[in-house]
């Protein structure tokens, strides 16, 4: 009496179990899980401290001692043991959905859960659940329980279902079989109601194996060793065939294979009309069904005696029957009604084979139309290459000609037999075939396109002209030569310009060079003076130093001596001013940068003097030779540093001349002055021809500077000297660079 005072005012008890050792469980909707042993409370768990905002509704102990399976009111089971949750399951794992009614363990510690999803089987962490996809009538199980022939027993909202033991070995093997069961209801003398959700029925079995039900209105009882058992097969009969809601075909004799029904085309709405004839619970008689040729697998249904099918494709089929009575004997071999649906007539043989002749007909149409647009194509293509006034050629992966056009065989006179292969050679100049034929086996090695130029003789008057070859390959999807294809073109004409532009350019250069001389002249004029004068004072002083009694001969040598000294340096810049003025073709030779700069260096000195402008050197010792032309170098310089001194003129200031070797086997020079500098937005444009800043300048200074740098392999540029002036820059490629891109 003490302990229900401590549990049961104010609460609502849903559970309670107890194992030999003595423990008793409680479960209360509100206050909690209370264990209790030897009569007294040991301790009150609140639902929360369990991690639930629900309640059990379900108890049972443990294997072992202390240990406590609870089911929920909101679906999943837990084992709880020394104040801790151990396992869980929920409906993620496969537990059946809703709340736990009833839990129980058999002897092998399975455990086993009632639930509104059906009976769940939980196992070493596996869980497996029985519903209606496995064959019960129904989902929601109040209660369970098993007999003493290890069967099931489940008292369902449909009714009680009894499984036999060897349908249950069998699902737990297979869970995904259908289970055979056997329901009693009213008719079978069971009383039974629909219950509510969450109400657990009052069930006892006594000790000959009886099973007493306490429903809301009576009581019932059943004798699983003494069930009633109906062991006749029903027969099972084909009524009628309805298509499209009119009747083909209706059994009066009572034998369906005698008779083969055909349903006329397009059939939309079949339906099978069959029945079992049974007086024992007819109502409970399950029927399986399956139309061969439609349905994959038999169709179970329960009390339903019709079979729909729409859309059926013409042809035979067969349907067949079978059904059960309310113990679940069946009558294996059933019934059958053979009939057939009538095609219409696109879908019979000979229309499909005419439209298949006529569709072949169409695509034999459509390919010749095809060939013959693609011979037209290739024969507009064969004269679009034949009259090219070029030459189309195309090679195989190995490098040998396979094709030439007419327009080369018609220049060199070679027919295509006797082209192909490598017999193209024969029109080649023999200066460039070498190198031609290298070139063509670099880029068929290496896979890239190929370009070269080449003298090719023609037939007519055995002259050479220039031809621009250039070839691509052609490559499949993974990247393998099939083909080459190239084209050679008549660039006679351009090689000519090029040469009358050189020429034009170097009688630029020349006429640039008299300019700057023009300038020159006065700057000139003194550097020559300067020797002049000196060498007449020698001679005068020699004079002298004969002309006494006792000549003095060492004296008169020494001025002497001046003299060829000062006439050589006369004879040295005579000879300079002679080599820019001259007007030569480009002779490319060994020279040193430096010796250039310095040779410039006396031949400006008068010039930088006049505006007082101080001229400084950087240069690099032991810079190695480059193959240059001398005067047009000189040229180069020459311009740069006047430029430098016409910025610096009404200001005075400061020339720089530096020298060094640059990344890449270069020779870097600039040439910097203090002057007025450039504006960033004609660091480029005065490289432009005719473009000057100068009042009386030509505009072509640096333009012809430019060009003679770039015609050496090198780069001529613009840039600001920080903090004022300017600074050009060129580079001129080494001997070792010269080598190296050869």
């Amino acid at each position: 009496t003490s302990v229900l005072g401590l549990v049961a005012p104010g609460g609502h008890l849903h559970s309670i179990t107890g194992d030999s050792s003595g423990n008793l469980w409680i479960s209360d909707q509100h206050q909690g899980l209370f264990h209790l042993l030897g009569g007294s409370m040991v301790d009150r768990i609140p639902w929360a401290k369990l991690g639930r905002k629900d309640w059990a509704t379900a108890l049972f102990a443990g294997p072992e001692p202390g240990g406590l399976w609870l089911g929920f009111s909101q679906g999943g089971v837990a084992y709880f043991k020394d104040g801790k949750v151990r396992e869980s399951y929920a409906a993620v794992d496969g537990l059946g959905e809703g709340i736990v009614t009833r839990l129980t363990l058999d002897s092998e510690g399975t455990l086993w859960a009632a639930t509104e999803g059906g009976l769940s089987r939980v196992k070493n962490g596996r869980v497996a659940t029985l519903s209606s996809q496995n064959g019960l009538p129904c989902d929601t199980i109040f209660w369970m329980m098993t007999d003493e022939a290890h069967s099931f027993w489940l008292y369902m909202a449909c009714g009680l279902v009894h499984i036999a033991g060897a349908e249950m070995n069998a699902w737990v093997t297979d869970p995904k079989r259908t289970v055979q069961n056997t329901v009693f209801d009213s008719s079978d003398g069971v009383r039974s109601r629909a219950l509510t959700t969450g109400y657990t029925p009052l069930v006892a079995k006594t000790a000959n194996g009886k099973l007493w039900f306490l429903p809301l209105d009576g009581v019932s009882v059943i004798d699983p060793r003494h069930l009633p058992v109906n062991q006749l097969p029903p027969p099972v009969h084909i009524e009628r065939v309805t298509a499209d809601r009119k009747t083909y075909w209706q059994n009066l004799s009572g034998d369906a294979s005698a008779s083969q029904p055909r349903l006329p085309p397009l059939v939309r709405d079949l339906k099978i009309d069959y029945t079992a004839l049974s007086f024992v619970a007819p109502e409970k008689v399950r029927f399986r069904y399956k139309l061969e040729g439609q349905d994959p697998d038999w169709k179970e249904v329960v009390n339903e005696r019709e079979a729909q099918y729409s859309n059926l494709a013409p042809g035979n089929y067969r349907f067949r029957v079978t059904a059960c009575n309310n113990n679940g004997v069946w009558n294996e071999a059933g019934t059958f009604l053979d009939f057939s649906i009538a095609p219409a007539y696109y879908q019979t043989t000979w229309f499909r084979v005419s439209c298949l002749a006529a569709f072949l007909g169409v695509l034999w149409v459509l390919y010749r139309v095809r060939i013959r647009e693609v011979r037209r194509q290739e024969r507009k293509l064969r004269d679009v290459i034949e009259t090219m006034p070029t030459f189309a050629w195309t090679a195989l992966p190995d490098g040998s000609l396979d094709f030439v056009n007419r327009h080369w065989q018609e220049y060199t006179g070679l027919s295509l037999e006797r082209t192909v292969g490598s017999g193209w050679q024969e029109a080649a100049h023999p200066e460039d075939l070498a190198r031609n034929v290298e070139k063509w086996g670099a880029s068929l090695a290496t896979g890239q396109p190929f370009e070269d130029e080449v003298r090719y003789r023609r037939a007519a008057d055995g002259q050479y002209r220039w031809f621009l070859s250039r070839g691509v390959p052609l490559r499949d999807h993974r990247g393998r030569i099939l083909k080459w294809y190239g084209i050679s073109t008549d660039i006679e004409d351009r090689k000519r310009a090029e040469e009358d532009r050189e020429k034009l350019r170097t009688d630029l250069a020349h006429v640039n060079r008299v300019s700057i001389l023009g300038e020159l002249a006065a700057s000139v004029s003194h550097e020559l003076k300067q020797p002049i004068a000196a060498a007449m004072t020698d001679a005068k002083t020699c004079m002298r130093w004969l002309k006494r009694e006792q000549p003095n001969v060492e004296e008169a040598l020494q001025a002497i001596s001046r003299i060829v000294k000062d006439g050589t340096r006369a004879t040295e810049i005579i000879a300079r001013l002679r080599s820019l003025y001259k007007k030569s073709p480009p002779q490319r030779e060994l020279v040193e940068v430096n010796e250039i700069v310095r040779e410039m260096l006396v031949l400006l000195r008068g010039e930088a003097n006049r505006y007082s402008i101080s001229m400084r050197t950087e240069l690099t010792p032991d810079l190695p030779k480059i193959t240059a032309d001398r005067v047009q170098l000189q040229q180069v310089f020459v311009n740069l540093m006047l430029n430098s001194i016409e910025a610096m003129k009404d200001t005075a200031g400061e020339l720089t001349i530096k020298t060094e070797l640059a990344l890449g086997d270069q020779l870097l020079i600039s040439v910097t002055d203090t002057g007025v500098g450039l504006p960033n937005e004609q660091t480029e444009e005065i490289f432009n021809a005719f473009f000057t800043t100068k009042p009386q300048g030509s505009g072509m200074g640096l333009s012809i500077s430019r060009s003679i740098v770039e015609s050496h392999g090198g780069r001529l540029w613009a840039a600001d000297n920080s903090p004022r002036g300017a600074r050009l820059c060129f580079t001129l490629p080494t001997q070792s660079e010269i080598r190296h891109s050869s």
